[in-house]
């Protein structure tokens, strides 16, 4: 008996590593001083060492149970997007930089064209999020995962001058609120997605015109990552107060957390369109649509709060990053908390 018998290919794990180092070179940042392979991962501090008073923001998510889309139609190209996504679209809302990522495999198997495709998105959203990826782990786990199946989780870390993070304290009555589009759903109510439609191939191949596109490719669609844009606003000088990151507990769960006591936001549910998906969603779960709002982020990805003097120079700034704002709503005084109207 020896450890491939049992299961685990220790030399499938490392041809896994060398054909993800062509990905991995594409996220690379000067500070990177560790090559891929080693046990840790090193990033200098030299270049944030000039500011005031540099804070390091962080933030860990995973992908869901979306991945199980990606089983059923064998495409595990974006699902790194999604992870990425999620962590530093997390730091991008404090103000942070994202510096460096890193990801975690766990598989029934290890299939080392596979765990490459999969560590090929992971990098895409580095690179759309200029992040390094400086390590992670393929876990091989026969036993515990079935054979084709995986789980997808990462970790990020970013900086910003501590002046400079978005906190919410300043929020007051009268600032506009802007949302920024979403892509579909991302990567939250999965376990409610999965109820609603059949989970086969043949559901999800399926072309719906008020779509324009399959069921599994407007479900897949990777998240979007809001770093540049949040980048792009403060560039142009404007002073974001708040910030939240629509995702699972929709509107109403994650919109007040950017909030301080004694405001209320007030969200007009006509300012922009809600996506086709949702409301094939919708219609065909039969879902109240409190419940929708109170699940998915609804096409609205990422809700910032500005002041109401800045609020044409943040959509400008918000489009030329190549996003698509709308002017959704206003905050006021009131108890803690969001209504949608």
């Amino acid at each position: 008996m020896d450890y491939k018998k049992a299961g685990v290919d220790i030399e499938a794990g490392y041809q896994s590593v060398e054909l993800m180092k062509e990905h991995i070179k594409k996220t690379m940042r000067p500070e990177v001083l560790t090559n891929i392979g080693g046990f840790s991962g090193a990033f200098s501090m030299e270049s944030f060492k000039n500011m005031e008073h540099p804070t390091l923001v962080s933030g860990t998510d995973g992908v869901g149970t979306k991945l199980k889309l990606a089983f059923i139609l064998d495409k595990h190209d974006t699902v790194g997007i999604d992870c990425v996504a999620m962590c530093v679209n997390d730091i991008a809302c404090a103000g942070g930089e994202p510096l460096f990522f890193l990801d975690y495999i766990a598989c029934g198997k290890n299939y080392p064209e596979k765990i490459a495709t999969i560590v090929s998105g992971v990098a895409e959203g580095c690179v759309q999020s200029s992040a390094a990826l400086i390590g992670g782990e393929t876990a091989e786990m026969p036993g515990f995962y079935p054979e084709d199946e995986y789980d997808l989780a990462g970790f990020a870390v970013g900086v910003v001058d501590e002046k400079d993070l978005i906190t919410g304290k300043d929020i007051k009555p009268g600032d506009t609120l802007i949302g920024i589009a979403s892509s579909g759903v991302h990567s939250n109510g999965f376990s409610l997605v999965r109820k609603v439609f059949q989970m086969d191939k043949e559901t999800l191949n399926t072309y719906h015109e008020e779509l324009g596109k399959t069921l599994g490719e407007a479900l897949l669609a990777p998240t979007k990552i809001y770093v540049k844009t949040m980048r792009s606003i403060k560039e142009a000088g404007v002073r974001v107060k708040g910030c939240s990151h629509i995702t699972g507990g929709g509107f109403y769960e994650n919109v007040p957390r950017m909030l301080p006591e004694g405001v209320t936001a007030v969200i007009k549910k006509d300012s922009y369109e809600v996506p086709a998906i949702f409301k094939m969603l919708a219609r065909e779960g039969q879902i109240e649509e409190k419940m929708m709002y109170n699940t998915y982020n609804m096409g609205i990805g990422l809700v910032i709060a500005v002041d109401p003097a800045d609020a044409d120079k943040a959509m400008e700034a918000v489009k030329a990053a190549g996003e698509t704002p709308y002017v959704i709503g206003q905050i006021e005084a009131g108890e803690k908390g969001v209504t949608l109207c």
